[in-house]
Protein backbone atom coordinates (compact mmCIF):
# COMPACT_ATOMS: atom_id res chain seq x y z
CA UNK A 1 0.00 0.00 0.00
CA UNK A 2 1.29 3.44 -0.89
CA UNK A 3 2.25 5.68 2.04
CA UNK A 4 -0.14 8.44 0.93
CA UNK A 5 -3.07 6.01 0.79
CA UNK A 6 -2.22 4.67 4.22
CA UNK A 7 -1.99 8.18 5.70
CA UNK A 8 -5.27 9.26 4.04
CA UNK A 9 -6.96 6.27 5.64
CA UNK A 10 -5.40 7.06 9.03
CA UNK A 11 -6.40 10.74 8.71
CA UNK A 12 -10.02 9.87 7.85
CA UNK A 13 -10.26 7.41 10.75
CA UNK A 14 -9.57 10.27 13.15
CA UNK A 15 -12.53 12.29 11.90
CA UNK A 16 -15.34 10.38 10.24
CA UNK A 17 -14.44 6.81 9.27
CA UNK A 18 -14.65 3.91 11.72
CA UNK A 19 -11.50 1.94 12.41
CA UNK A 20 -10.03 0.52 15.63
CA UNK A 21 -11.29 3.54 17.54
CA UNK A 22 -14.34 5.74 16.99
CA UNK A 23 -13.81 8.81 14.82
CA UNK A 24 -14.06 12.18 16.54
CA UNK A 25 -17.30 13.20 14.79
CA UNK A 26 -18.96 10.07 16.19
CA UNK A 27 -17.41 10.56 19.63
CA UNK A 28 -18.72 14.14 19.82
CA UNK A 29 -22.04 13.49 18.10
CA UNK A 30 -24.34 13.69 21.12
CA UNK A 31 -22.06 15.47 23.60
CA UNK A 32 -23.98 18.29 25.24
CA UNK A 33 -22.46 21.55 26.39
CA UNK A 34 -22.62 20.34 29.99
CA UNK A 35 -20.86 17.10 29.11
CA UNK A 36 -18.26 18.99 27.08
CA UNK A 37 -17.18 21.14 30.06
CA UNK A 38 -17.47 18.40 32.72
CA UNK A 39 -14.35 17.21 34.53
CA UNK A 40 -13.92 14.41 37.05
CA UNK A 41 -14.01 15.68 40.63
CA UNK A 42 -10.30 15.10 41.20
CA UNK A 43 -9.55 17.63 38.44
CA UNK A 44 -6.70 15.53 37.05
CA UNK A 45 -8.14 15.37 33.52
CA UNK A 46 -9.08 17.93 30.92
CA UNK A 47 -12.67 18.26 29.79
CA UNK A 48 -13.86 17.05 26.39
CA UNK A 49 -14.03 20.62 25.15
CA UNK A 50 -10.51 21.36 26.39
CA UNK A 51 -9.26 18.30 24.53
CA UNK A 52 -10.95 19.44 21.31
CA UNK A 53 -9.38 22.91 21.75
CA UNK A 54 -5.98 21.25 22.15
CA UNK A 55 -6.42 19.17 18.98
CA UNK A 56 -7.65 22.22 17.08
CA UNK A 57 -4.67 24.30 18.21
CA UNK A 58 -2.09 21.92 16.78
CA UNK A 59 -3.94 21.16 13.55
CA UNK A 60 -4.74 24.81 12.89
CA UNK A 61 -1.17 25.87 13.63
CA UNK A 62 0.11 23.26 11.18
CA UNK A 63 -2.41 24.30 8.51
CA UNK A 64 -1.46 27.97 8.83
CA UNK A 65 2.26 27.12 8.62
CA UNK A 66 1.68 24.89 5.61
CA UNK A 67 -0.25 27.68 3.87
CA UNK A 68 2.42 30.23 4.79
CA UNK A 69 -0.05 32.19 6.92
CA UNK A 70 2.05 32.27 10.07
CA UNK A 71 0.57 35.63 11.08
CA UNK A 72 -2.78 33.82 11.50
CA UNK A 73 -1.51 30.78 13.37
CA UNK A 74 -2.74 30.26 16.93
CA UNK A 75 -0.30 31.15 19.70
CA UNK A 76 0.25 29.54 23.09
CA UNK A 77 2.72 30.17 25.90
CA UNK A 78 3.08 26.40 26.42
CA UNK A 79 1.31 23.11 25.77
CA UNK A 80 -0.94 23.52 28.82
CA UNK A 81 -2.41 26.75 27.46
CA UNK A 82 -3.56 24.95 24.28
CA UNK A 83 -6.33 23.39 26.38
CA UNK A 84 -7.87 26.80 27.24
CA UNK A 85 -11.49 27.40 26.42
CA UNK A 86 -13.04 30.45 24.91
CA UNK A 87 -16.06 31.86 26.73
CA UNK A 88 -18.13 28.91 27.84
CA UNK A 89 -21.33 29.07 25.81
CA UNK A 90 -23.28 26.53 23.81
CA UNK A 91 -22.53 28.49 20.62
CA UNK A 92 -18.79 28.51 21.31
CA UNK A 93 -18.83 24.76 21.94
CA UNK A 94 -20.53 24.25 18.56
CA UNK A 95 -18.07 26.65 16.86
CA UNK A 96 -15.06 24.85 18.33
CA UNK A 97 -16.28 21.51 17.00
CA UNK A 98 -17.09 22.92 13.57
CA UNK A 99 -13.74 24.69 13.31
CA UNK A 100 -11.91 21.49 14.23
CA UNK A 101 -13.87 19.48 11.63
CA UNK A 102 -13.15 22.16 9.00
CA UNK A 103 -9.40 22.33 9.72
CA UNK A 104 -9.07 18.55 9.79
CA UNK A 105 -10.85 18.28 6.42
CA UNK A 106 -8.69 21.05 4.92
CA UNK A 107 -5.55 19.17 5.94
CA UNK A 108 -7.03 16.02 4.42
CA UNK A 109 -7.60 17.88 1.13
CA UNK A 110 -3.99 19.07 1.13
CA UNK A 111 -2.81 15.52 1.68
CA UNK A 112 -5.08 14.15 -1.07
CA UNK A 113 -3.81 16.72 -3.60
CA UNK A 114 -0.14 16.29 -2.71
CA UNK A 115 2.24 14.71 -5.17
CA UNK A 116 4.71 12.09 -3.97
CA UNK A 117 7.60 14.58 -3.68
CA UNK A 118 5.40 17.06 -1.77
CA UNK A 119 4.82 14.47 0.95
CA UNK A 120 8.52 14.34 1.79
CA UNK A 121 9.32 18.05 1.56
CA UNK A 122 9.93 19.80 4.90
CA UNK A 123 7.09 22.13 5.91
CA UNK A 124 8.28 25.67 6.79
CA UNK A 125 8.17 26.24 10.55
CA UNK A 126 8.04 22.48 11.27
CA UNK A 127 10.73 19.91 11.95
CA UNK A 128 9.47 17.36 9.45
CA UNK A 129 7.80 16.73 6.11
CA UNK A 130 4.07 16.90 5.40
CA UNK A 131 3.92 13.11 5.66
CA UNK A 132 5.60 12.89 9.06
CA UNK A 133 3.76 15.88 10.54
CA UNK A 134 0.33 14.56 9.50
CA UNK A 135 1.20 11.06 10.73
CA UNK A 136 2.15 12.56 14.08
CA UNK A 137 -1.02 14.67 14.23
CA UNK A 138 -3.17 11.63 13.42
CA UNK A 139 -1.56 9.64 16.24
CA UNK A 140 -2.05 12.62 18.56
CA UNK A 141 -5.72 12.76 17.56
CA UNK A 142 -6.19 9.04 18.19
CA UNK A 143 -4.67 9.33 21.67
CA UNK A 144 -6.96 12.20 22.67
CA UNK A 145 -10.03 10.64 21.02
CA UNK A 146 -9.49 7.78 23.46
CA UNK A 147 -9.57 10.25 26.34
CA UNK A 148 -12.74 11.83 24.96
CA UNK A 149 -14.43 8.44 24.74
CA UNK A 150 -13.32 7.64 28.30
CA UNK A 151 -14.74 10.96 29.60
CA UNK A 152 -17.98 10.24 27.71
CA UNK A 153 -18.20 6.82 29.34
CA UNK A 154 -17.54 8.30 32.79
CA UNK A 155 -20.55 10.55 32.28
CA UNK A 156 -22.80 7.84 30.87
CA UNK A 157 -22.87 9.62 27.52
CA UNK A 158 -21.48 6.63 25.64
CA UNK A 159 -24.37 4.26 26.38
CA UNK A 160 -25.49 2.48 23.22
CA UNK A 161 -22.43 3.46 21.17
CA UNK A 162 -19.99 0.80 20.15
CA UNK A 163 -16.42 1.17 21.37
CA UNK A 164 -14.91 0.89 17.93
Amino acid sequence: MEAKTLLLQQWASCLDERDWFPPLEKALEDITFEQAIWKPTDGAMNSIWELVCHLLFYEKRFLMRFLGETANEPQAENNESTFRLSTKTVDNWKKTKQEYFYVHRELGKILAKSEHEDLYRKVPGEDNSLMLELKSLAMHDAYHIGQIVFLSKMQGAWAGKSSS
